[in-house]
């Protein structure tokens, strides 16, 4: 290219023009060499119907109560920390204030008066942009994160150092620890001595709890790719199959209809007959890597899983039941029954101004009144995040606290709630690990949930 054609070029270097005086006295090598593109050549834009994205009628709703959050806790900016823990859940608060994320990290400062600032990834994969800039409108200013020390120098420069930072960790009700890592508070602490550091955590917890109609039907759109997953499990689970390609038929059915590849399935296979001194693995799935395995699917086989649709970053969950043969034995017919009352107890109860108490009792009572046992017999909320608060699926005094419905039974259903149901059951007068598993997606309603995956009400044939 001769020196003349340079004239039509830009000059890219990596550097950011917005940082200050502070950030550039951290010394920070630049990102990678200086390199050319057209002049005025700007990120291409990935149609929506290519990506899902929230409008930014959906972004200026969370900014505005987010900030007045901010304003009655005294709190003048936001440290956000994310990692790609528990199923890249903890990236959900960042995910819920940006609209993007990334696995390889990413953090954010969010302010009271000024745009936020996202970093994440690293210098090769922000070449010539980096790709965010393509799928999200939500956030303008995205740097390559050169981890906390950039933090703590961009709040100086916005003469921050001395006020009262919020800093916004991820945890759930199964991930209780809040995950920050200690390199990074420490480091935090050490760069801002001045500042007053405070947990912001849940005041995203308590923001993302009810959802708004977009983000309901950013749910919806994963619940129909979940039943398609569903009707594959059925339809390819035959005798001879292996366990693994049934679980890669369910994975690429959820990547080629647009959802993300977050692999979530607690797949588990056996024989619903079997020696009684011989224990399978059949009340509950189980977790990677421990399944899939290669095991050949045989006649008088069981499969029991529950699994997550990711699309949009909404959780999407599902359970079923897959019984390989031309009718369902009795007794394993008699468990599905039961499971289905309980389903339906839980769909009539999930209305605004319900107890969490009152819907756990009744999704319970047909249960009890049968005399069948359960693993896990209640509803976890999801949104970003799998479970989110409020959660029960144990009995109470067992489990853990979080999960046991302590402390939040009279807590009561709000219109906009979206629930994960967990019913699986066995009947312990039959066999010990010999169970049905069972779920729809419910969003609290008037007059009882909606359903969105629309789960079928009999047990999956395979290969039918």
């Amino acid at each position: 290219m001769s020196a003349a054609g340079h004239e039509d070029y830009d000059e890219i270097t990596g550097i950011n023009e917005n940082i200050g005086p502070a950030v550039r006295g951290l010394g920070l090598l630049p990102p990678y060499p200086p390199f050319k593109v057209p002049r005025g050549a700007r990120p291409h834009r990935v149609p929506e119907d290519h990506y899902p994205r929230l409008s930014l009628a959906e972004r200026d709703r969370r900014w505005d109560e987010l900030r007045k959050r901010m304003l009655m806790r005294g709190v003048d900016a936001l440290v956000m920390l994310g990692n790609d823990v528990y199923w890249d859940m903890g990236n959900a608060n960042i995910r819920y204030v940006t609209g993007t994320a990334a696995k390889m990290g990413t953090h954010a400062l969010f302010f009271l008066d000024q745009d936020p600032v996202l970093y994440n990834a690293v210098p090769h994969m922000s070449r010539p942009f980096h790709m965010q800039e393509a799928l999200q409108d939500w956030v303008s200013d995205i740097r390559i994160s050169h981890g906390v020390p950039e933090l703590a120098a961009e709040l100086r420069d916005r003469g921050l150092e001395r006020s009262r930072i919020g800093v916004v960790a991820f945890s759930s009700t199964i991930q209780t620890t809040p995950t920050l890592f200690e390199g990074e508070i420490t480091g935090l602490r050490s760069a801002l001595p001045t500042a007053d550091l405070v947990d912001f955590s849940d005041v995203l917890q308590h923001m993302r709890m009810v959802k708004s109609e977009e983000e309901i039907g950013m749910m919806r759109r994963g619940a129909q790719i979940s039943r398609k997953v569903l009707d594959v499990m059925v339809a390819n689970a035959r005798p001879g199959v292996t366990e693994a390609q049934v679980y890669a038929d369910m994975v690429h059915t959820q990547i080629s209809n647009g959802a993300e590849p977050n692999i979530f399935n607690l797949f588990a296979s056996g024989p619903l007959e079997h020696p009684r001194d011989e224990l399978w693995h059949l009340l509950h799935g189980s977790d990677q890597p421990m399944i899939p395995t290669m095991r050949p699917l045989a006649e008088g086989d069981l499969i029991v899983t529950e699994w997550h649709t990711k699309y949009g970053g909404y959780l999407v969950h599902t359970e079923y039941t897959v019984y390989l043969g031309d009718k369902v034995p009795q007794r394993l017919q008699d468990i599905w029954e039961v499971s289905l009352e309980c389903l339906d107890a839980t769909r009539e109860s999930f209305r605004p101004g319900v107890t969490i108490r009152e819907a756990w009792e009744a999704t319970r009572r047909p249960a009890e009144r049968a005399g069948m046992d359960f693993v896990e017999l209640g509803f976890h909320a999801m949104g970003l995040a799998s479970p989110e608060f409020p959660s029960v699926i144990y009995r109470p005094g067992f489990g853990g606290n979080a999960l046991n419905g302590h402390g939040i039974g009279d807590l009561v259903l709000e219109e906009g709630m979206t629930f994960g149901n967990n019913v699986d059951l066995h009947d312990p007068s039959w066999k010990p690990d010999i169970g049905c598993m069972l779920s729809d997606f419910m969003v609290v309603r008037d007059g009882g949930a909606e359903l969105l995956v629309g789960t079928p009400r009999e047990i999956g044939l395979g290969g039918r």
